[in-house]
Order: structure tokens, then C-alpha cells, then sequence
């Protein structure tokens, strides 16, 4: 029996449950699935207990940095009892998502989907057919495609380790391999970051990522550069890891090896072909309206999204972009010009806008104010030593292009120039004569960010 809805849903992360419950607000039939635990990566293998992780590294961090500031004694991560507070936040995740479906009167599913039609799913052995199908799968580990792969830790199961081993290698220098060394690192796990490339952190400022890999490196982290992955074996009771260049390999031993390579679409097995959806060496091929450019039925949001961030607000905003079209007739289009992005280090890194070199090959004529702000007041109360900006100012206007800042609070700070980006602000907009700004606080610092020494 093939049953008929206005809307089907193919994931119940943020993007997936969002367009669900307005599709459903707005008076259509819709169901939703998900071969996994009812919940997503943000609440269950992301964001929110990353989050938890980062905030005890912080605590640990924070008492060794002001030692001898009026701090006396020290403090350590006990791994069970953190885990178990974890998933605290982790546990209720998928009952209540799902009660929350039912209530709404969203039909919800179980199992595999995959397209039987352009406007038909299999789910199992049930067949669903919509006006629209909406593919919300998020993304998972890319593929190694080296020897011993499988011997490689997901970083979703990073969350559920039951104790932490000693010594453990992550494979990737991007903000999930960073985020988690420093946890571990913080908890006494001894600690490897092997990149494959010269640099780590490659869509961030490299001279604010610099300071974060110093500070990396001061709390016993190993940063090794062009060390692209060769192969993991059983050596033993341990993991033997081959990295680096031709001629110049490295043999590395670990108890854990996690995959921090980046992330992918998950879409592999929906069966694409059979819903006539068009796709390319990233993904599913997709207008800016986030409709399939072969199959106007099929939208396409969050992570499995190859064109937008791989983060949760975009999630967010993808869901809202695709609910307003199926609704209004593709009003809306896809921006993904102003996304702030942070990495939950200690200290943390924050990023908006464009880098130098984004604004030197779009040819825009920018001032760059650059500096240090670990003797401001905000930091030096609490030791923190690697505390840093640089802003690019457009010639003329004076409009602020983009920000990258590193120290305590720039996961908050970057949102103030997130909002000055997007509105057109320019640095005179920011100042105390502009605004009378809460003292002391990080924010307040941006008056030193605004009018520095002008470097070029």
C-alpha cells in the first residue's frame, strides 16, 4: 500500500526537523525518517556534546593559567563521571524528538530510504509517495581510502569512550581534530595532529591559527604538518600509523586513532539515480533555491547541502530557505556570505567574512589592523597569553570585510562583527563614540581592534 504525503523528510537533525515541523504548522501532510537514532549530529554526535567536553577543558585550563594569579591547587577531568554528564544533555534526545513529532502530527518512520521514483521512497519495504521530498541526511566521516581504515575511530564514537586511552593520533588538522586534542589533552591523554597538507586549519586566518597552534603546542600537543595518511595497522596492543610524503615517512604509534579528515554528504545509498537527482564529484547538484536542478521536487538542506557550511545555524537557515519555497514558490535564495564560524579551543578561535588573501583575489583594496591583546585587562586577568585580531577595512568606506579573532570570548565577539558585516557597518560605527560598550568585557576590546596601529 503506498502512502501519500504533502512533504517526506530524509533526516531529523536541525534542518530536517525544522522543515517538518513549519511544513506541518502550515497545514501539510508530512512525514519524516531516519535510519539512525531520532536526533542528528548537533545534539547527539556534534555541537551540543562537544560543547560539554570543551566547557570542563576550559575549567581545567583556566586554573593552570592563573597559577600563581591567586589560584592555588589543581584540578583534573575524571572521564567517567564527564561522560556521564554528557550524556545527560545526549540521553533524552531521541524520545522526546520524536514524542514532539507525534504530538505535532508528523507521521514518523524508521529505516533506510531510498528513492523508488521522482516523487517516491522506499523506507524498507513501505512505499511513500510526496509532493516533495526533502533529503536533510547530514554528512558523515569522508572516506580514508588507505589500509587499516577501518581500524580508525569515528569522531561520533569519541563521545561514548568509556575511558580515554593515552596516547591517541587524530587524523586531520581541522576544527573537529583540534576541538577534541584539546579536550583530551586537558584530560592527560598524550596527543597527535597529523596533517596532510603544510597547514592546519586551512578556511581560517594563518596568522590567527598560528597562535592557536603555539598554544597548542605549549599544553603538549604535537602538531605535525605534511603528514598525509598512508596506513594504520595492529602493531601489539597499540595502533602503528604511517604518514608523510614520499620519502620522508613517519611512523607514529597510538592506543586510538580518530578520523578528523572532514566531513561528507551522507547520501550514499538513497539511490539518487532513481529520483532523477543530478549529481557531482560533492554531492547533489542544486539551484540557489536549494531545489535539485533535475528533480524540482527534491530540496536539499544542512550538511548534505555540499555548497553551504558545514555548520548548525546554517542548518537553520537552509531549513528556513527551504520551507519558504515549498511554500511560496522559490522565493528565496541560499547566502552564504556572513557565516560566522568558531573552534572550541582554549582559547577559542573565531572567524567572519573574508581573509586577506579572499580580499586580495577578489581585488578589493583593503587596510588590515592586526595585533596582540594578551596585555588588554580582559586577558591578562586570566592568563591568557595567545589573545589576538586582525579586521580588513575596505579603502574608502571604511567598511569592515571580515574579522578573525582568537582569546577568551571570540566565539562571542565574532558575532558582533557578523551583524557589522552584514549591515555594512564601517569601523567608525564601532567605536565608544558610536557605542558606549559594557566595560570590562571582551566587546569592549573591539574599540583597540577598531583603531590599532595600521599595519598596511
Amino acid at each position: 500500500m503506498e502512502r501519500e504525503y504533502d512533504v517526506i523528510v530524509i533526516g531529523t537533525g536541525v534542518a530536517g526537523s525544522d522543515i517538518a515541523w513549519h511544513c506541518k504548522e502550515a497545514g501539510m501532510q508530512v512525514a519524516i525518517t531516519d535510519h539512525q537514532t531520532y536526533g542528528g549530529t548537533c545534539a547527539l554526535r556534534g555541537c551540543v556534546p562537544k560543547r560539554v567536553l570543551a566547557g570542563a577543558a576550559e575549567v581545567v585550563a583556566r586554573v593552570h593559567d592563573q597559577q600563581g594569579m591567586g589560584i592555588r591547587g589543581e584540578v583534573a577531568i575524571d572521564w567517567p563521571q564527564l561522560l556521564a554528564f554528557e550524556r545527560s544533555f545526549t540521553g533524552p534526545v531521541p524520545r522526546r524528538k520524536e514524542e514532539r513529532f507525534r504530538r505535532a502530527g508528523i507521521h514518523t518512520w524508521r529505516g533506510f530510504a531510498r528513492f523508488a521514483g521522482p516523487d517516491r521512497v522506499l523506507i524498507g519495504d513501505d512505499l511513500f509517495s510526496a509532493r516533495y521530498i526533502v533529503i536533510a541526511t547530514g554528512a558523515h566521516p569522508r572516506p580514508l581510502g588507505v589500509p587499516g581504515a577501518d581500524l580508525v575511530t569515528s569522531s561520533g564514537d569519541f563521545f561514548f569512550l568509556e575511558t580515554l586511552p593515552e596516547r591517541i593520533i587524530f587524523i586531520g588538522g581541522g576544527y573537529i581534530s583540534f576541538e577534541f586534542a584539546h579536550v583530551a589533552a586537558r584530560a592527560g591523554s598524550g596527543v597527535t595532529i597529523l596533517q596532510r597538507s603544510g597547514r592546519v586549519l586551512s578556511g581560517f586566518d594563518p596568522d590567527i591559527v598560528d597562535r592557536l597552534v603555539l598554544a597548542s603546542r605549549e599544553i603538549g600537543i604535537d602538531v605535525q604538518v605534511n603528514m598525509p595518511l598512508l596506513s594504520v595497522e595492529k602493531a601489539g596492543g597499540s595502533l602503528r600509523v604511517r604518514a608523510g610524503k614520499a620519502g620522508e615517512e613517519k611512523v607514529f604509534e597510538a592506543d586510538m586513532v580518530v578520523h578528523g579528515a572532514g566531513r561528507v554528504p551522507a547520501i550514499e545509498g538513497l539511490d539518487l539515480a532513481a529520483g532523477k537527482i543530478e549529481t557531482d564529484r560533492r554531492g547533489i547538484v542544486a539551484d540557489s533555491h536549494l531545489r535539485s536542478v533535475s528533480n524540482p521536487a527534491v530540496y536539499v538542506a544542512g550538511d548534505a547541502n555540499p555548497e553551504g557550511p558545514q555548520l548548525t545555524p546554517v542548518a537553520v537557515m537552509d531549513a528556513h530557505i527551504v520551507v519558504d519555497n515549498i511554500l511560496n514558490g522559490n522565493t528565496r535564495v541560499a547566502d552564504y556570505s556572513v557565516v560566522p564560524s568558531a573552534v572550541f579551543t582554549t582559547p577559542p578561535l573565531a572567524s567572519v567574512g573574508l581573509t586577506e588573501a579572499a580580499a586580495e583575489e577578489k581585488g578589493i583594496p583593503c587596510i588590515v589592523h592586526a595585533g596582540d591583546l594578551s596585555s588588554r585587562f580582559t586577558n591578562r586577568s586570566i592568563g591568557e597569553k595567545h589573545a589576538g585580531y586582525k579586521l580588513l577595512i575596505e579603502r574608502g568606506s571604511r567598511r569592515i570585510l571580515g574579522a578573525h579573532l582568537i582569546g577568551h570570548h571570540a566565539e562571542e565577539v565574532i558575532n558582533i562583527f557578523a551583524l557589522a558585516i552584514r549591515h555594512n557597518l564601517t569601523v567608525d560605527d564601532l567605536t565608544l563614540d558610536a557605542i558606549p560598550w559594557a566595560y570590562p568585557s571582551n566587546a569592549y576590546d573591539i574599540i583597540h581592534m577598531v583603531h590599532p596601529m595600521v599595519r598596511k
